[in-house]
């Protein structure tokens, strides 16, 4: 089979809707802080932005999907794109151009550490989130995603299933920033967020870019990309219900954050099973994902202590291993014939490959990250000063201000 126009146009309106995610996620958080730090905020997605493209056109995109290496990490065969031009590469896809699928891999790349930033806002320095971001980038991203996507990735191998990005990216980025956070301690004041109406459209926007993020995870036009627009959809409606549900039943009140935060545990929730799972199984997994995720954001975090500021593990590390453990329970064959069967289809062997892979995301993405963060503090200082943090690190960071003297 030939390179398909259709396809290609297809895969490249989705790297542009995935690319659409990360200023939605700059909005998202920044609107979560205070005032005073909402540029700052800002710029750790915008940092992404600019410094993954420029890591996986150089080593990213082969360690990720280059020859493979032991099942483990792939070779530079791929270094400065080496031999990546417009014919296909049929271990990926055999419709689309491997610059296409290079370029939709990238979004991913770059969205996946900007999602850790979340944990921890309003108390970082800002150069040594800049060199975190490239070591996580090299050292955990890349890998992980080998171990998954790659052709003879250990995982993929094994036969655990990840539609979009449940390992890779969400439990990988939410596990790495409940270190990160817990590694920086605590704020010395919380305060409100500081514009929730730029929270909620960054929610929308978001849930817009996930089309692509999901969907685009197909690689082509066909019955299993219409089906994870659907789930995605449709997981992201049931999530902000039972989140909406768990608030009224335990504050009495339906917030905008609650509504937002819902939106996003769904998405996350469903983004391992989207190609996978039908969308009668994608309301269950939405249902059930925004009421652990809530659990976790408003118990949980409170019991243990630690201060995840934009609850990046309890949206994020938690759904992701709710939705790897759902795709292990509602997979099945009829949606997409490249998948398996899971629990309730006759397959519960699928559960325990599913929990294999999230374990071993989980232990590599914590015990790496934690080498990561030690050898960063050994050069410099990550955490700003209490003076830092009092005056906001958008003056001391940057030597700017979101608000013209407002900032709170």
């Amino acid at each position: 089979m030939g390179i398909s126009g259709v396809d290609t146009t297809f895969v490249i309106m989705c790297t542009i809707l995935v690319m659409i995610m990360t200023p939605g996620l700059a909005l998202f958080y920044s609107g979560m802080v205070r005032g005073k730090n909402s540029l700052n905020s800002t710029l750790h997605s915008y940092s992404a932005l600019a410094i993954v493209s420029i890591q996986w056109i150089l080593i990213g995109y082969t360690l990720s999907f280059g020859k493979d290496i032991g099942g483990f990490i792939g070779s530079f065969n791929f270094a400065g794109l080496k031999g990546v031009g417009f014919s296909v590469n049929p271990d990926y896809s055999t419709t689309i151009p491997q610059q296409v699928f290079m370029a939709f891999q990238m979004m991913f790349a770059i969205i996946t550490p900007a999602l850790i930033s979340g944990s921890i806002a309003e108390r970082m320095k800002f150069l040594p989130w800049v060199a975190f971001l490239l070591l996580w980038t090299t050292f955990v991203y890349d890998p992980i995603a080998h171990w998954v996507w790659g052709a003879g990735g250990w995982l993929k191998n094994l036969g655990a299933l990840d539609f979009a990005g449940g390992d890779v990216v969400h439990i990988s980025s939410g596990v790495s920033a409940l270190v990160l956070a817990i590694m920086l301690g605590k704020r010395k004041n919380i305060g409100k967020p500081n514009n929730l109406p730029m929270t909620c459209l960054g929610a929308a926007i978001l849930w817009f870019g996930w089309y692509g993020f999901n969907a685009g995870s197909a690689l082509s036009v066909d019955g299993v990309a219409v089906n994870a627009f659907i789930t995605t959809n449709i997981a992201a409606a049931a999530s902000a219900i039972s989140w909406s549900a768990c608030e009224l039943f335990f504050r009495k009140k339906v917030t905008s954050l609650g509504v937002a935060s819902g939106i996003v545990a769904g998405l996350v929730s469903i983004t391992p099973g989207c190609g996978f799972v039908t969308p009668l199984a994608s309301i269950f997994i939405g249902l059930i994902g925004g009421v652990i995720c809530y659990t976790m954001v408003t118990f949980a975090k409170i019991k243990f202590g630690y201060d995840d500021a934009l609850d990046a593990f309890g949206c994020h590390g938690v759904g992701g291993i709710w939705g790897g453990i759902a795709t292990g329970i509602f997979a099945w064959k009829a949606v997409n014939s490249g998948g398996a069967n899971g629990l309730i289809h006759g397959n519960p062997k699928l559960v325990l490959i599913q929990l294999i892979a999230i374990l071993a995301t989980i232990i590599y993405s914590v015990v790496v990250t934690f080498i990561i963060v030690k050898v960063i503090k050994s050069v410099t200082e990550i955490r700003v000063n209490i003076r830092s943090e009092e005056t906001g690190l958008d003056v001391t960071e940057h030597g700017e201000e979101a608000y013209g003297g407002l900032n709170s």
